[in-house]
């Protein structure tokens, strides 16, 4: 069963898909899910899309993007592949345990599925709800709150994703990669559901690689709630690279307890709009969050990140630092807020917010912000837009490096910040290499995929 959404009064039909399927299919979910969706359509119907209006989505018309005809899809379909046909990985030396997901659901011919040694948990959520209900019940939804109209909207649609689960003292030995892709001969929305859970002293390294397989209009909303226990280390590096027909919206909702460690890196290569939330609540002492962004665009695209941290406990440290380089008629924006509660002394916390436009038509807004309610803190902030160095580009002419070369070479630098970041060397390396062609127009798909993106 499927619905189609055409937006013309954008609420109304979405409150109606909600109710074509939610005493069919949604009927035979638990019902701590089912009340998550009722929830979620109840906070949909009040908020809606947010408009221009919010302060959060000032530089990000959303309308003209869910106002289109699209596909819901309620079942997985009947896809046959394997993900060494669909996924190819020429990465050097990185090992990693793969997963598909296939327009937002769990692929069921994956090698990882469900129970693995040490009582580690990897697959599909919908498969979690039967076996592995008492987590699900004590995590699902705590930490995504339906304060933006997008994220009520996922509470109220979502039907899988995957969920992580790592106990106590326990590690996933290799990266884990995951990979989202859409394919449909129709417009299709997404709506995916993230759960990941490690426990005290437990540790994971994920790679995501969002891709599209057709060049149909794709709307994907996604929300990933992502919980860090005492003692645990986190790290996350997700690789956007969809056509410029994709719309993707991706929410991370970050929770973490006392001497965690969370590294989080978002870089987009190519997609037609999208829009990256991040919320961290840090809620432990000794703990560091540290948040880092790369979008390079050019035509018609645009790339929005929004990140809030808000530091809840003392002796806390928290890094964001987010870059651009853009050309042609792209856009782009950057808001940055910081909080620090008034029992959160010692804080440590920087954001910056550095940019490059290629043209006199590209545009980008940068609002790093800062709320402090402690008096012993260290906190700073910056936000630059502008263009190439001229001295450094001079001294590099000077050296015999021809113009475009030399630009090449800055703005590769500029980006190369961002990608240190990342703590596997290999994927490191790769994605340097794929920063490189793209920045030199030589990058119409990742070449780690069977998967061409215009």
């Amino acid at each position: 069963m499927d619905t189609a959404v055409n937006s013309k009064n954008i609420i109304t039909d979405y409150l109606d898909c909600y109710n074509k399927n939610q005493k069919g299919l949604f009927a035979e979910y638990p019902e701590f899910i089912r009340h998550l969706h009722e929830e979620g359509i109840e906070e949909f119907n009040k908020l809606g899309i947010p408009g221009k209006k919010s302060e959060r989505y000032k530089y990000t018309n959303l309308e003209p993007y869910f106002s289109k005809e699209f596909k819901f899809e309620t079942n997985p379909g009947n896809f046959n592949f394997e993900i060494s046909e669909v996924f190819k990985c020429d990465v050097p030396f990185l090992e990693t345990d793969v997963v598909l997901l296939v327009n937002g659901f769990y692929y069921n011919k994956n090698q990882v599925n469900g129970a693995l040694p040490g009582n580690i948990w990897i697959g599909s959520l919908k498969k979690a709800y039967k076996e592995k209900p008492e987590i699900l019940q004590q995590y699902l939804g705590n930490y995504a709150i339906y304060d933006d109209g997008l994220i009520a909207l996922n509470g109220a649609l979502f039907l899988d994703g995957i969920f992580i689960y790592v106990p106590k003292n326990s590690r996933i030995e290799k990266p884990l990669q995951i990979i989202n892709i859409l394919v449909s001969e129709d417009n299709l929305m997404v709506h995916q559901r993230n759960l990941i859970i490690l426990d005290d002293n437990s540790s994971a390294s994920i790679v995501i690689c969002d891709h599209t397989l057709t060049d149909k209009n794709h709307l994907t909303n996604s929300v990933t709630e992502i919980y860090v226990g005492e003692g645990a280390r986190f790290n996350q590096t997700s690789l956007q690279n969809e056509h410029n027909e994709a719309t993707k919206i991706s929410s991370t909702f970050l929770y973490q307890k006392s001497n965690s460690f969370v590294t989080n890196n978002i870089i987009t290569l190519h997609g037609g709009m999208v829009r990256n939330n991040v919320k961290a609540i840090i809620d432990g002492e000794y703990a560091e969050t540290n948040i880092s962004g790369l979008y390079l665009t050019d035509k018609q695209q645009h790339v929005d990140n929004f990140v809030f941290i808000n530091h809840a406990k003392p002796n806390c440290k928290s890094n964001q630092l987010f870059k651009g380089v853009l050309d042609d008629n792209s856009s782009g924006s950057f808001y940055g807020r910081v909080l620090v509660s008034p029992d959160a002394q010692k804080t440590n916390a920087y954001q910056k917010s550095s940019n490059l436009l290629l043209t006199s038509e590209a545009k980008m807004s940068a609002r790093p912000q800062l709320e402090i309610y402690a008096d012993d803190v260290k906190c700073g902030h910056g936000g630059t837009v502008g263009q190439l160095d001229q001295e450094a580009l001079f001294y590099l002419r000077s050296r015999g490096i021809g113009k475009e070369e030399a630009k090449l070479l800055l703005m590769f630098a500029f980006a190369h910040e961002i990608i240190d970041h990342i703590d596997i060397k290999p994927l490191r390396e790769r994605i340097d290499d794929l920063v490189n062609k793209r920045l030199r127009g030589e990058l119409s798909r990742c070449k780690n995929c069977a998967i061409h993106c215009c």
